[in-house]
């Protein structure tokens, strides 16, 4: 079994419900709308989408397609009733060059190789259009790292810095840059430092961070998380859980 197909069943039971997605979601729907207003016939890919679970959310702005290295998340997504989801990898991607206005990719990157990272994001630079835009969100700050780093597989976490350079360097533009979840910071911080001075768990027992808490806490969260992506619509944050940017491919 591939090594994120152990991860792929756990997320799709929370990926509905989950404070975290549920707040992701609300925070890249405004962006999606910019990166895609005054188009028309959108086409929208999603790289490493996993379940396919953020087609549902892309759909709402043109005609979306994901693929994904695993076999069990795509099975996930069809079981689902989602059909436009092919198997391949995010660093050889089966698309034609020039060919979609918007390409996204959610948690994918930190947890790839440096030299499949980079290839992964000349194969975004590659399949857009000119003009077109990227919405990638990654892990960010290494004092976050804790159990959902190992469940997760990360690699690294990102700082603006960072990513900036990984994207500049493929030849994007960066339109806006930010971090995400960042009224969560403080008990992030805290919850993790903790997790990295008593030791992260094995894989196995790692699971339960990404299990859907208590509906009450739940709720609280999510809500949070909401009032956040209201804020996130004029501000950029200083610090947070999350790095979301969007980048555009020069109109040339």
């Amino acid at each position: 079994m591939h090594e994120m197909d152990q991860l792929l069943p756990a997320t799709a039971r929370a990926e509905q419900r989950h404070f975290w997605f549920q707040g992701l979601r609300r925070f890249v729907s405004p962006w999606l709308q910019r990166a895609t207003q005054g188009l028309s016939d959108v086409r929208l890919v999603d790289f490493g989408c996993g379940t396919g679970v953020n087609l549902d959310l892309l759909d709402r702005f043109g005609r979306s397609y994901g693929f994904d290295v695993t076999f069990v998340g795509l099975q996930i997504g069809r079981q689902a009733g989602r059909r436009r989801l092919v198997q391949a990898s995010v660093s050889d991607a089966p698309l034609y060059s020039n060919a979609f206005d918007v390409v996204t990719s959610f948690d994918v990157l930190y947890g790839l190789p440096d030299p499949v990272e980079k290839a992964a994001v000349r194969e975004m630079f590659r399949v857009i259009k000119p003009g077109g835009c990227i919405l990638i969100n990654v892990a960010a700050m290494d004092c976050l790292k804790g159990d959902h780093s190992v469940l997760a597989r990360e690699i690294r976490r990102y700082s603006r810095a960072s990513l900036t350079r990984l994207l500049t360097q493929a030849g994007f533009t960066i339109e806006r840059i930010t971090y995400t979840n960042a009224s969560l910071f403080v008990p992030m911080l805290v919850i993790r430092t903790y997790q990295r001075w008593r030791g992260l768990p094995e894989e196995a027992q790692a699971e339960t961070d990404i299990s859907v808490p208590a509906a009450p806490v739940n709720l609280l969260l999510s809500g949070i998380l909401y009032l956040e992506s209201w804020w996130l619509r004029w501000f950029n944050s200083p610090a947070g859980g999350s790095l979301l940017c969007l980048a555009r491919k020069p109109n040339r």
